[in-house]
């Protein structure tokens, strides 16, 4: 804010507590995607390719452009035989063969739990099942994950969907959802198809990822002691976009935010309790940076609350090792 004189000053936001969910920011997933682009940039020379942002994030999209990436929308745009990066959300067979036709040196950075999705769908495929896949229309993993089996796979959006489908009331059918949805939106969906059709078959393990339900899981401890909460994330990042839902459903006003330079002074008016947290495609220096500018309006030292620790890793490919 600035005062008449066009010097800056501080909100008034004055006794303000902020408080920092955690686990927040990077998955394993995602910082596995970041380090095969790294040390595939190391290991062949840029520039090398990488269909689709590699993860759902413009900061960390622009760092590694400027390191040498080029991302492409297509396959089309990569040189014959140049090496090429799948994004951390998983491509279809069709991607697959389309790379291999043009000879290119393929790097597959699709998060293990992505893959295991994929790997389910294949399978219920093989067994005659119709699929019920609950995800989110246009959504990248989402596209990815219905070329295993388009003939047999149909998209659940809602609970509204459910009731649509003109499915046979006891046919075989098989569910999987998309890995960054709402834990609680997929019960309800899962619960209305397992009412419809008894029979449903789920995944062995939750399709849901580890990090998206511990994100969730904090902000829902949180938000209903807080007046607003800020969750750092891209527009187009599923996962980041769930926290903000998961935080409005507890009753607090909360707002998805790039960084830092998209805070709004008038959001913390009035307000005592700021939580903050940052989607699994977030790096921790964005949530740093917004930790200080909350202190230049005024805000005290956040306090960190910890959901539970989070210790999981995963094993690089072999291109890159």
């Amino acid at each position: 804010m600035t005062n008449q004189r066009g010097q800056a000053t501080k909100t008034p936001v004055s006794h303000l507590k902020v408080t920092l969910a955690a686990p927040r920011g990077f998955c394993a997933g995602v910082e596995r995607a970041i380090e095969i682009v790294e040390r595939a940039l190391q290991r062949y020379g840029p520039p090398v390719y990488v269909r689709k942002e590699i993860v759902h994030n413009p900061h960390v999209v622009e760092d590694l452009r400027r390191r040498g990436a080029v991302f492409v929308e297509d396959l089309n745009e990569v040189p014959a035989g140049a090496v090429t990066i799948f994004s951390a959300h998983g491509v279809s067979p069709a991607v697959r063969s389309d790379a291999e036709a043009r000879h290119l040196r393929v790097i597959d950075a699709t998060c293990p739990l992505v893959t295991k999705v994929h790997t389910e769908a294949v399978r219920f495929a093989a067994d005659g099942s119709t699929i019920l896949l609950i995800g989110h229309e246009g959504h990248e993993e989402v596209e990815g994950t219905m070329g295993e089996a388009p003939q047999r796979m149909r998209l659940v959006t809602s609970v509204a969907d459910v009731a649509m489908l003109d499915i046979e009331a006891g046919a075989d059918v098989a569910v999987l959802t998309q890995t960054t949805l709402s834990v609680d939106d997929t019960r309800e969906i899962i619960d209305a198809i397992q009412r419809r059709f008894p029979q449903a078959r789920t995944p062995r393990k939750d399709d849901i990822c580890y990090a998206t339900q511990n994100r969730q899981a904090a902000v829902k401890t949180l938000a209903a002691e807080a007046d607003l909460v800020l969750v750092i994330g891209a527009e187009n990042s599923s996962n980041s976009q769930r926290l903000k839902e998961v935080a409005l459903a507890r009753g607090a006003r909360a707002h998805l935010v790039s960084d830092a330079s998209r805070l709004d002074p008038a959001w913390f008016v009035g307000v005592r309790h700021v939580v903050v947290t940052a989607g699994a495609s977030a790096p921790e220096h964005l949530v740093q940076g917004l930790l200080a500018k909350l202190q230049e309006f005024g805000a005290g030292v956040a306090t960190e609350y910890v959901e539970v620790e989070e210790d999981v890793k995963f094993p690089l490919p072999p291109e890159v090792l």
